[in-house]
């Protein structure tokens, strides 16, 4: 799904909870759907003021939760303790490697994994209807270059409300 149908699948979402579409809820929704990764809320805070200079926190997290339950967007909290969103496409499922190290995140699909899930429930009379397999493991790259830079899961450097802190 392209990013305009989901601009207005979350435009219909908001009409038919009697919320209105603002040009702020626009900006971040249209840095959401345009932006690959998962993003936390400082990061969507960041991207859409460059597109509408008051745009707030509250905003950003208000709007990603309206996101969340509309069915838009996943919402994930590895094990930093933050949460990151990404974009929920309808038929679409994928796991997750989350490096514990430098924090790289990388998505896959697995469909051996997929049958041994569906195996395994089955063996104790369970029916799988949902999952998040999430592994937690050190990359093993030599001189990681993505340890030198801020990662989805590094919340270093934030105050409590998750906002890049000033030092002071």
């Amino acid at each position: 799904m392209e990013g305009s149908e989901q601009l207005d699948r979350f435009r219909d979402f908001l009409n038919t909870q009697g919320l209105r579409f603002t040009k702020q809820r626009q900006a971040i929704a249209e840095v959401f759907f345009g932006t690959e990764g998962h993003l936390s809320l400082p990061e969507l805070l960041d991207l859409a003021r460059r597109r509408h200079s008051s745009v707030g926190y509250a905003t950003v997290y208000r709007t990603m939760k309206i996101l969340a339950e509309s069915g838009l967007a996943t919402e994930h909290k590895f094990a930093e303790g933050s949460v990151r969103y990404e974009p929920a496409f309808e038929g679409e499922h994928h796991d997750h490697l989350i490096c514990v190290t430098c924090g790289r995140i990388v998505e896959y699909e697995d469909h051996e994994i997929e049958r041994l899930q569906e195996e395994l429930a089955r063996k104790h009379g369970f029916r799988v209807v949902s999952h998040r397999h999430e592994i937690y493991a050190e990359c093993m790259t030599p001189n990681c270059p993505e340890l030198g830079r801020p990662q989805e899961t590094d919340i270093s450097g934030r105050d409590i409300t998750g906002m890049p802190s000033t030092g002071s």
